[in-house]
């Protein structure tokens, strides 16, 4: 009927190498790292006369889903209340390997005075037990893929909601935007 087709090595390792090379592409493709408040601890209160300002220390789960390890260095975090910089939180320079989840410890400091101008809508807040808090970062960094470093720039929008009186998370909302810089 035909002829016998002949098995060639050279050709499956050809196959084979190819869908490696493919599947490789797919999956390296960049993908946004995801960030979760898990909890929000009080340190102390600092006596700045005529008001209180609170030292928080923030833990934040952070997940890089990408297949190359990450370098990031510091930066600051803004917090928001009522559309009002209420505080920041500092993230110190580090690195993360790939496929990987970190817990960060963010030390951060709320002013006093600034929550003094929102007294009623805080007091409301602690009523209701929920208070709502909006943050913003851009992390920048390094991806070393092969020999080649490529920075990047992750911007995090986070909208969270916490109960005042025990600083529990109660709802967070956070997006974050990947950039690459191909340079």
């Amino acid at each position: 009927m035909g002829r016998k087709a002949r098995w060639s090595w050279t050709s499956a390792l050809i196959g084979a190498a190819s869908a490696t090379a493919v599947t490789a592409l797919v999956s390296a493709k960049p993908k946004d790292p995801t960030f979760h408040l898990i909890s929000i601890g009080l340190t102390s209160f600092k006596l700045n006369l005529p008001v209180l300002d609170a030292e928080l220390l923030l833990t934040v789960h952070v997940t890089n889903p990408n297949i190359v390890p990450v370098h990031y260095s510091s930066t600051t975090m803004s917090i928001f209340y009522a559309g009002s910089l209420l505080g920041s939180a500092q993230v110190k320079a580090a690195s993360q390997p790939p496929r990987s989840c970190q817990l960060l410890h963010l030390p951060a400091r709320l002013d006093g005075l600034e929550l003094a101008h929102h007294v009623g809508k805080f007091f409301a807040d602690v009523a209701k037990r929920e208070m709502v808090l909006d943050a913003t970062v851009d992390v920048e960094g390094t991806a070393k893929v092969l020999w080649w470093d490529h920075r990047f720039k992750v911007h995090v929008d986070s909208h969270v909601t916490v109960d005042p009186v025990f600083l529990d998370v109660i709802d967070q909302e956070n997006r974050s935007q990947l950039e690459l810089f191909v340079v």
